[in-house]
């Protein structure tokens, strides 16, 4: 049985071991794989694992021996899952490994807006703390954050364990989200309409996988039902927010500030207008990546293909 996996470098950039992928076949590991490369590197193997590599209808047809795909990852928008279907491969991903570090990933964002650390850290250490006339400064407005509404997009396990985090703050959370997960409500969590999240959020957080409903989601007519001064923090799907319109809305000021791990397009463009505009902090879609999560990742992965070749495969998102 032969095993490719397509871009390994993100996934283990040398910290964790393949080995026990290993065991279950003739692995071959690329750390990246250009798309022009995609469908030669699969060739003949049964069982392709990918984390952000696309596998599309072509591709797929390019590679009649593929019956298995696995997905580094939660989110598995880079497989047409459904031609996918079709040809009989099923597609497995991680359904759940890093909800805790991407949730404590979301409040960090949040905190360095309301206390930009790094930047008073830097300052100090350029000397200006020794040459001020006043014993403290600080270069940007501090934000206490008890008694302000945590808006949540999407409530999963992670919006659950943001809004745990951000309860311990002395913050009130609001969500809207699919379906109302009792461990949330055990929280206090309020659950609303998406113009009442819009409207009352004093934080709002993006914590839903990407749909079309969602797409595009936070544009310029949305924006304008939030709160003069709202705080928007994303690392769930940059495609949930149209780049142009934060941008403007960070540059007029109707949006205080941004904490942002993944945008549109990825890596970015160097003409992002996010680059450029006023209060937005942007950090390289790195949530997802303590080394915890990772050996998660990998010992699902596993576990996932060992269901497939007993027959059983599990984690199936196109079933």
């Amino acid at each position: 049985m032969k095993i490719v996996v397509l871009d390994g470098y993100t996934e283990n950039p040398g910290d964790l071991r393949w080995e026990p992928l290993a065991a279950l076949g003739d692995l071959t590991v690329y750390d990246r794989t250009d798309e022009a490369l995609i469908a030669s590197r699969i060739g003949d193997a049964e069982i392709a694992v990918t984390n952000k590599t696309p596998i599309s209808k072509a591709t797929l047809d390019a590679c009649p021996g593929l019956k298995f795909i696995a997905v580094l990852a939660t989110g598995y928008n880079v497989v047409d899952v459904a031609y996918a279907r079709e040809k009989g491969i099923p597609v497995s991903n991680v359904p759940d490994y890093g909800a805790r570090a991407v949730s404590q990933f979301a409040i960090a964002l949040l905190l360095e807006i309301c206390h930009h650390i790094g930047h008073h850290s830097d300052t100090v250490h350029a000397g200006k703390w020794t040459a001020c006339q006043d014993w403290c400064y600080w270069d940007y407005p501090l934000i206490e954050l008890a008694g302000k509404t945590y808006g949540l997009l999407g409530c999963g396990n992670i919006g659950t364990h943001t809004a745990a985090i951000a309860s311990a703050l002395g913050m009130h959370v609001i969500a809207h989200a699919r379906s109302r997960r009792p461990e949330a409500e055990a929280l206090g969590v309020e659950f609303v309409d998406l113009d009442g999240l819009f409207a009352r959020s004093d934080v709002l957080g993006l914590q839903m996988p990407l749909a079309p409903f969602n797409t595009g989601i936070i544009n310029k007519e949305n924006i304008a039902k939030m709160k003069d001064g709202v705080i928007i923090i994303n690392n769930s799907r940059g495609q949930m927010i149209v780049d142009q319109d934060l941008a403007d809305a960070l540059n007029s000021g109707k949006v205080a500030a941004a904490g942002l791990d993944v945008v549109s397009e990825e890596p970015i463009r160097a003409d992002s207008p996010l680059l450029t505009a006023k209060n937005c902090i942007i950090t390289p879609h790195m949530s997802w990546g303590a080394k915890e999560s990772r050996q998660r990742i990998m010992d699902a992965t596993v576990e996932n293909v060992k269901a497939f070749l007993a027959g059983s495969p599990m984690h199936v998102v196109n079933g």
